[in-house]
């Protein structure tokens, strides 16, 4: 058996030196392409060169891949983009990689060789996508001076989802400012601005998505007189006049919050409220989002003028005694994140409850924090008519006694009118057979009765009703 095992062992060794020689032979002898268009770029050795460096978060990349485009197209530049082809392309490749000879054969490598520009389309707003470059070098003469730009998108194996561009330039002070001016283009033609997002950690990374708010018009807000006016001069006034209020020293940074029973239409106000500022960058923080406050006030603040709008405040910032440990540290970041702000930040935190009374005091009573505090009550007469006007439209409405419906909907909020003119429309329908809908007092009867009396503790809750007793048959 030990000769055999010799014998193996020989062959094995005789075979894998067969192999390394095969691999040696087959080694290009000529520089990577690369290589050589960079020093016909520079007109020198590239490898002397210094490289500066800049990673980005995963999602700025529409961002960079804007800014650079508009560093290589600008005025005075001509410029010519290469695609960069690996066999294996884990990591994304750097700008040093380039300049290196083949890789090991063992590891069934190579030099980068000249490929297709590689893209990936990412949002850039609502149903609106943008071509990026995923990987590829820019090389760009900027009148006299040659530049080498290297884009290297995220890669699936990186859950950092960084991003980076690398900048060789025969003098380190030039990529630097080469750099500053790409950050610079990226803050000033930052997709973000003026549109509605929201942030949601998806694994390890934080995606962005675009949101398209209803149009939502001044006489859709059916609100007691006055108090559509005193929620607009604190929100839509005021930045109409900031610069002027900026001027003043008057500061900034203001906090206002909308409390009322639910169905009142406190987030019906936040979203037209959004809507009329269009100049502002509206963020949402909902759901998965209130895990990541400080990361959403940061973009706010690199988007000023903006708002932010929290809705049910009070789910993370109730009384601490009575919450758990992991919600303490939601309402915490954002005490800390209202209180961090310097008073000339162009930004406005929207707060909406249904329950001010949970409110942390910390919260609810310490200026800076909350400026104004505006209750939306349940609807008055007056309301509850201008709502079945309201809620009526595209319907044919025949009632012998209008106000007997207006006062029996007393303690009704606007999410419970709204469903009572849809469930009357549809006890309509049944009535109507091939005929048209035409809502008449009986369908108002009987579908408030089957709200209220039949509907339960739990619809009347979750619409916004408080029962009177009027309702009942």
């Amino acid at each position: 058996m030990g000769d055999l095992d010799d014998l193996s062992a020989k062959q094995f060794g005789a075979s894998f030196k067969g192999f390394l020689d095969k691999m040696a032979a087959q080694a290009p002898d000529e520089e990577p392409p690369f290589l050589a268009r960079l020093r016909a770029h520079f007109g020198s050795d590239p490898a002397t060169l210094p490289i500066v460096a800049e990673a980005f978060d995963k999602k700025e990349q529409a961002n960079l891949h804007i800014a650079v485009d508009a560093y290589a197209n600008g005025e005075g530049r001509r410029s010519e983009l290469l695609g960069v082809a690996v066999q294996h392309d884990f990591f994304g490749v750097k700008l040093a990689q380039l300049l290196a000879p083949g890789g090991s054969p063992l590891m069934g490598g190579g030099a980068p060789s000249i490929g297709p520009v590689q893209y990936k389309n990412l949002p850039v707003g609502q149903d609106k996508v943008l071509a990026c470059v995923q990987s590829g070098l820019y090389l760009v003469t900027d009148g006299a001076v040659p530049v080498a730009l290297m884009v290297s998108g995220s890669r699936e194996m990186d859950f950092r989802g960084t991003l980076s561009i690398e900048v060789m330039t025969a003098e380190r002070a030039t990529a630097e400012a080469v750099l500053a001016g790409i950050r610079s283009t990226m803050r000033k033609r930052n997709i973000y601005r003026g549109h509605v997002i929201s942030l949601r950690r998806e694994s390890h990374q934080v995606e962005v998505d675009f949101h398209r708010l209803p149009e939502i018009g001044r006489d859709d807000i059916i609100l007691p007189e006055g108090l559509l006016g005193r929620v607009e001069r604190l929100t839509i006034k005021f930045s109409e006049h900031r610069e002027k209020l900026a001027a003043a020293k008057r500061h900034l940074k203001r906090g206002l919050l909308l409390y009322g029973p639910p169905g009142t239409g406190k987030t019906l106000t936040a979203m037209y409220l959004a809507g009329r500022m269009s100049d502002r960058t509206t963020i949402l923080l909902t759901g998965g989002g209130l895990g990541l406050l400080e990361e959403s006030c940061a973009l706010a603040r690199a988007l000023q003028p903006a708002t932010l709008i929290l809705e049910d405040v009070d789910l993370v910032a109730e009384e601490r005694t009575a919450q758990q440990k992991a919600c303490n540290v939601v309402l915490f970041e954002l005490l800390n994140q209202m209180d961090g702000l310097a008073d000339d930040a162009d930004l406005l935190f929207l707060l909406t409850t249904n329950r001010p009374e949970m409110l942390e005091t910390a919260l609810a009573s310490r200026p800076g924090r909350i400026d104004q505090a505006i209750e939306v009550p349940l609807p008055d007469s007056t309301c509850r008519d201008r709502l079945l006007s309201l809620y009526s439209a595209g319907l044919t409405v025949e009632l012998g006694d209008r106000g007997k419906i207006v006062e029996r909907t007393k303690g009704a909020s606007a999410a419970f009118i709204r469903e009572l003119l849809r469930k009357a429309a549809l006890f309509a329908a049944d009535d109507a057979g091939a005929g048209g809908i035409v809502v008449r007092d009986r369908h108002f009867e009987d579908a408030l009765y089957e709200l209220v009396a039949l509907g339960g503790d739990m619809t009347k809750s979750l619409l916004g009703f408080a029962p009177t007793g009027s309702a009942t048959r």
